[in-house]
């Protein structure tokens, strides 16, 4: 059974999204620390990307920050082998075919399991190309996590059908963001999903606040928010992941 289901054991699961290295790889570790500590079931972290095409202007904003700074896949390796001797929850990575590509597919996924990472999502790859990574994935124990988007349609229970680790549905069209409301009939999405698979589903793009995170949670498994903890480390910096641990806090007490 995969590492990503002890993330769904305790109830509704909250998933936290940070950038690696924005603003630097120190508070990104004290941050990601913040979070498990403060009820994160799992982290999804970001490997900073020039033209992240998934993302609205707040994570593409981490994503420039953190490449500013030089950040490179190897010292976002070396940063989650560092934090791995501490934080035991189920980690993934999120990024794009291209910082894959560049690193060597076999290279890169092979490093994700000897440092510790449960999981790969990368939102440009589309189901039908997955076979390009997935069978590296397989050999290595990484899950490859798939994406339902409301424009998914009559591929959702294709693509429920062969996920693993859990089902990234994405709440509404276009990119990454908080939204002051959701309006996507993800309930019928769900269904479906769950017709097909016994993997659990989660859903992101912009949930910011416990309300959403709740109404979210209470048709899924859980909630994944990212842009609401990135404006906290945009805003406040080296000394934000105070403030991360606390929006953590108020998001999984809503949950539970």
């Amino acid at each position: 059974m995969s590492n990503i289901s002890k993330a769904f054991e305790n109830g509704k699961a909250f998933i936290a999204f940070i950038t690696c290295g924005d603003p630097d790889l120190e508070t990104t570790a004290a941050a990601v620390r913040m979070a498990a500590k403060n009820g994160a079931d799992l982290i999804e972290l970001g490997i900073p990307f020039s033209d992240p095409t998934a993302e609205g202007p707040v994570i593409q904003g981490a994503n420039l920050r953190a490449l500013a700074n030089s950040i490179t896949t190897d010292d976002i390796f070396g940063f989650v082998k560092e934090i791995r001797k501490d934080v035991a929850i189920p980690m993934v990575f999120m990024t794009y075919a291209n910082v894959v590509f560049s690193y060597g597919a076999e290279r890169f996924i092979k490093t994700c399991a000897e440092i510790g990472i449960d999981g790969l999502i990368l939102p440009d790859i589309p189901f039908e190309e997955k076979d390009e990574f997935e069978p590296i994935c397989i050999k290595y124990g990484i899950d490859l996590i798939s994406l339902i988007a409301p424009t998914s349609q009559n591929r959702i229970a294709k693509i429920a059908k062969e996920a693993k680790g859990f089902v990234y549905i994405v709440s509404s069209l276009g990119v990454t963001g908080t939204r002051s409301e959701i309006n996507t009939d993800l309930a019928s999405i769900v269904k479906v999903v769950r017709e097909n698979t016994d993997v659990p589903c989660a859903i992101g793009f912009g949930i910011s606040n416990p309300e959403q995170a709740k109404k979210m949670a209470g048709i899924s498994d859980g909630a994944i928010v990212g842009s609401a903890i990135i404006k906290i480390l945009e805003k406040y910096g080296k000394d934000s992941p105070k403030y991360v641990g606390e929006f953590v806090k108020s998001m999984k007490d809503a949950l539970r």
